[in-house]
């Protein structure tokens, strides 16, 4: 089993990261004589969450997108992500990646940029995002694999984020190795300063798609909004998840179900009230289909 591609599994567990890169890893999975290629993905989300946050209402996506991954390890990757629902249905997000990754018999890693073009109507908990950095480094300790995550987030208004992630897993196959199970525990830390943004720009009274966010009842009126641990560093999300993967020629068919645990509520201060926010785990799930093309011979 080619080490890179279980790394490459580990890092896209990452809820920052949509699930049609899971898939791209597995693209090399199934032969390790690609050198380069195309693979393109469709996949659909049932609610946008983001370290554990999520707005009151849902916002499913469906969302394609096309990447290229060289063999020197240097890949770009373009997707869009269309929001559906009774009542919203529009392009909410373009999000364009340029990265590089790396792998030995033991340890492998990558570092990726994104940017983030999101709709002005967009309720999305992450619209406050405008780009950010990630990398990671993961371990393969043969009965599991450990995986260490970073990353900075540069947000409207000039605030930043730096996160970090402890994701432990152990992936399982059939004896045709054409099916996987990846059982993953994930715990991430950081500051809040996008949560800030998000309930001044959408989440209250003057948010910019329609309804309320959760705990905004008694905030629709309010000029200031302040969350007090914004800048603090706290852990802010525990999360399990269950992937499963099954390739079929140049098919990968994927689905995740995920279980997010949020920490560390936010206190929410106006010029009128000081409000405790009530955090709730939160279901929700991911699917796709992609189709990669390989650009090299493979090897007799």
């Amino acid at each position: 089993m080619n080490v890179k591609i279980l790394s490459f599994l580990l890092f896209y567990g990452l809820p920052i990261i949509l699930i049609a890169q899971n898939n791209r890893d597995l693209a090399k999975e199934i032969s390790n004589d690609i050198e380069s290629y195309f693979l393109m993905d469709i996949s659909y989300i049932n609610d946008a969450v983001f370290m554990g946050r999520r707005d009151s209402i849902a916002a499913p996506y469906i969302y394609p997108s096309i990447g290229y991954y060289n063999a020197s390890g240097l890949f770009v990757d373009i997707s869009a992500s269309y929001l559906v629902g009774s009542e919203d249905n529009r392009i909410d997000l373009f999000m364009p990646s340029l990265g590089y990754d790396f792998s030995d018999l033991h340890l492998s890693g990558r570092i990726s940029g994104t940017a983030y073009f999101f709709n002005k109507e967009s309720y999305n908990v992450k619209s406050a995002v405008l780009a950010d950095v990630s990398g990671f480094l993961s371990y393969n300790l043969k009965i599991l694999e450990a995986t260490l995550m970073t990353n900075i987030f540069f947000n409207d208004g000039g605030t930043s984020d730096f996160f970090v992630g402890l994701m432990v897993n152990r992936i399982f196959y059939t004896n045709d190795r054409n099916f996987l199970v990846n059982p993953t525990i994930s715990l991430y830390a950081g500051s809040q300063n996008f949560y800030e943004v998000y309930y001044k720009t959408s989440r209250l009274g003057n948010r910019r798609g329609s309804g309320q966010g959760l705990g905004a009842t008694n905030l629709n009126s309010a000029t200031t909004v302040e969350i007090s641990e914004a800048t603090k560093f706290n852990i802010l999300n525990l999360e399990l998840s269950f992937p499963l993967q099954y390739y079929h020629k140049q098919f990968i068919f994927s689905l995740n179900p995920i279980l997010a645990i949020p920490q560390s509520s936010a206190t929410i201060t106006t010029e009128n009230s000081v409000i405790s926010e009530d955090l709730e785990s939160t279901f929700y799930f991911t699917a796709g289909i992609s189709y990669w093309l390989d650009m090299a011979k493979r090897k007799s």
